[in-house]
């Protein structure tokens, strides 16, 4: 891959390049410009991370225990408890190595990890420690997946219970036939009603798209294929059963970083992850059988693009701050998250 995109496109790059996050550098320098991680710019951008910018604000707010924010409440204290701040240091790309972000990582292990199922839940046992039962849901056990896949926690087994949670319970129907019971499927309405949560199928999936692919059980890769055929068969943000109709306008207002809720973008770029280049892949760095490829993404696809400003950005349509400990960007302003994330999705489509 050559140094930069072509022309056109040099000028968002080079302003995304002169942002002084250096989590955000790294990325642009490494999943966008396709430089090595180990060595040169990228390598000092890494190092960064841990002193400057969005990560050490995190964790200079981090309790004794390992949690942020209220005792407990590591999920229902939205955005400031130890859930949220998971997946924004992930999304960030801290050092698993590093001894704040270990201990956070252990915290939620031990008390929202459901002991028996491995599965994630949003509350705490006071008798035995560990998740209720009665709290797992999916889109929290695929955040937790995701966030700690890339703060280093793969070869915990405690992290290949979840993974085996994910591929047990997970749902990909839709809405035809009576729902499953039983296990946790029983609780929540929301989570598991009469048809698939779509936030929990693309948490799912974007958790498990994080395990190399030569790691990927039978049977996650069986979950990956469903999961995805039944993002497709939504056109990535439709009503699958009326494919004119938006499933909820907020997924074409983009967001970062995300939460429980999702927008097209983030879904794309799970299908990018998915289908990341291996060696003989095309010249569009993806797979032949990338879901990026598929016709039934093109849609979404043209939605990304069509929002490009006449400087080659894209805005925050969507943001929660005012709620997070750290804010990140501001909501209507250009964001260069966002552009990152956009860019490397076209990219990855083969589009200019």
């Amino acid at each position: 891959m050559s140094a930069k995109p072509e022309t056109d496109a040099a000028g968002p790059v080079d302003w995304l390049l002169a942002s002084e996050e250096p989590a955000l550098r790294y990325r642009v320098l490494t999943e966008l410009l396709g430089q090595p991680a180990e060595g040169g710019e990228a390598a000092r951008a890494r190092r960064a991370i841990m002193t400057r910018g969005t990560a050490p604000a995190i964790l200079a707010a981090q309790n004794a225990d390992g949690h942020f924010g209220r005792p407990g409440a590591f999920y229902n204290d939205k955005y400031c408890g130890t859930v949220w701040q998971l997946i924004v240091l992930a999304e960030l790309g801290a050092d698993p190595a590093d001894a704040r972000v270990r201990t956070a990582c252990e915290a939620i292990l031990r008390d929202s990890q459901e002991p028996e199922s491995g599965g994630f839940s949003l509350e705490c046992s006071k008798k035995r420690g560990g998740g209720l039962p009665s709290g797992l849901i999916p889109c929290l056990t695929g955040n937790m997946v995701f966030s700690l896949v890339r703060l280093g926690c793969l070869d915990d087994p405690r992290l290949q219970r979840a993974v085996d949670w994910i591929a047990t319970w997970q749902r990909f129907d839709d809405g035809n036939g009576e729902a499953p019971r039983g296990g946790p499927y029983d609780r929540y309405q929301m989570c598991w009603g009469t048809h698939t949560c779509h936030m929990g199928v693309v948490k799912a999936l974007k958790g498990l798209a994080e395990i190399p692919p030569g790691r990927r059980s039978p049977a996650v890769r069986r979950t990956i294929a469903d999961g995805t055929e039944h993002l497709l068969r939504h056109h990535v943000h439709k009503r699958s059963h009326d494919l004119t109709k938006v499933s909820k306008p907020s997924w074409r207002r983009f967001n970062f970083p995300l939460m429980w809720q999702t927008d097209a973008l983030e879904i794309l770029g799970v299908f990018a992850k998915l289908g990341a280049a291996t060696h003989g892949a095309p010249a569009t760095g993806q797979r032949p059988d990338s879901p990026l490829l598929d016709p039934r993404a093109r849609e979404a696809l043209d939605l990304v693009a069509s929002k490009q400003d006449t400087q080659g950005r894209w805005r925050l349509d969507n943001t929660q701050n005012g709620r997070f400990l750290v804010d990140i960007e501001a909501k209507g302003k250009p964001s260069r998250w966002v552009t990152l994330r956009a860019l490397t999705v076209l990219q990855a489509a083969g589009r200019p």
